[in-house]
């Protein structure tokens, strides 16, 4: 009996054995599986990627504090800059490719009401950039003095849209306004084709070159204060990893400031992007026309406020361009704004803007 119970036992013993050692075999098998060449490689998130920030136009002085963080190493995330022009779904882009955008505020959200999913977090341009151009000799020098004249315009653009806003405010008749399409130039304006143009500040062509002189009537002047040029990105972007929204928005900041702190010094590196197309004569001019958009008195780089975003609200649907299908408080943020500031009060200093400049 002692026997066989000893040779139970002993292939007990043996059976284990054997267990363990296919269960080896079986590991290394999927071990030597994993390793083989055309395994394909498991997908990892990587943290230290490169964002995409893109700007909607080509390289020019209205993207100055972006193209300067850039060159100036203001970005520590690794950010890979490039311009989008012409592109006509630009939010859609910028959603999709899971990246930062720059865009006119009116653009960024028309889309965000079409259900496209972003947010915006900052501006750079924090007033609109459109004003009303007439000859300086003609006389119209005042909303009022457009009743009854010629206005080049371009069709469902920004600028159409606060034209009429600013009109509409003063109670003027838009009616007695003869808008003339596609004749927005200053060329038009100088041949007599219309009384007015409705244009962008920086657009207007350097006095030394043309020896055009012009009056501008601007409609901040009368009330109307919406969101120039906004900064956003993609909402699985700012979910994922707002860590870079925070270190983006911090080099901008960084970057306008050296713009404006000496045109010496950043204009050169404006044009170093584009020499065939960027000189510094018009660089420095465009730069001074954009300025007290960038920083108006009294304001922070960057810094929008709430009251902005409601005027272009209501003014988009009172153009009957959309409705608001997504509110602002889902479409807007100003926390990584006031977090920024917060953790980094210098940025606020007056100092880089006490320059020469």
């Amino acid at each position: 009996m002692s026997q066989t119970r000893s040779r139970q036992r002993s292939r007990r013993r043996s059976s284990r054995y054997v267990a363990i050692g296919l269960a080896a075999v079986a590991l290394l098998g999927l071990a030597l599986i994993a390793l083989r060449p055309d395994s394909p490689p498991r997908q990892v998130s990587n943290p230290a990627a490169a964002a995409s920030l893109l700007l909607d136009g080509p390289y020019a002085a209205r993207f100055a504090g972006e193209l300067i963080a850039l060159k100036q190493g203001f970005l520590t995330s690794q950010i890979a800059l490039r311009p989008h022009p012409d592109d006509p779904n630009f939010v859609e882009t910028v959603a999709r490719e899971h990246a930062i955008g720059v865009t006119s505020g009116q653009k960024f959200l028309l889309a965000a009401w079409r259900g496209v999913p972003v947010t915006a977090f900052a501006a750079s341009f924090l007033d609109t950039s459109i004003a009303i151009f007439t000859l300086e000799g003609s006389g119209l020098r005042r909303p009022p003095d457009l009743v009854g004249k010629r206005v080049g315009y371009r069709r469902a653009s920004e600028g159409d849209v606060i034209f009429d806003a600013m009109m509409a405010q003063l109670g003027l008749p838009r009616s007695q306004v003869t808008k003339v399409a596609d004749r927005d130039s200053f060329d038009a304006l100088r041949a007599g084709e219309v009384d007015a143009i409705i244009a962008a500040i920086d657009d207007q062509p350097t006095p030394s070159g043309t020896g055009i002189r012009l009056n501008v009537i601007k409609p901040q002047d009368y009330g109307i204060h919406v969101p120039g040029l906004v900064y956003f990105a993609s909402n699985d972007l700012i979910h994922d990893r707002p860590s870079v929204i925070v270190d983006v928005l911090h080099g901008l900041i960084r970057g306008w400031q050296f713009v404006y702190s000496d045109y010496a010094q950043s204009v050169p590196v404006l044009a170093e992007f584009d020499p065939a197309k960027l000189n510094f004569e018009r660089l420095k001019f465009e730069l001074q026309q954009q300025r007290n958009l960038v920083l108006p008195t009294g304001g922070r780089i960057a810094d929008y406020d709430e009251s902005r975003w409601r005027t272009l609200r209501d003014i988009l649907m009172f153009a009957k361009l959309g409705e608001e299908e997504v509110p602002l408080a889902q479409t807007v943020a100003y926390q990584f704004l006031r977090d920024v500031y917060r953790h980094s009060p210098d940025l606020a200093a007056p100092g880089a803007w006490s320059g020469k400049n």
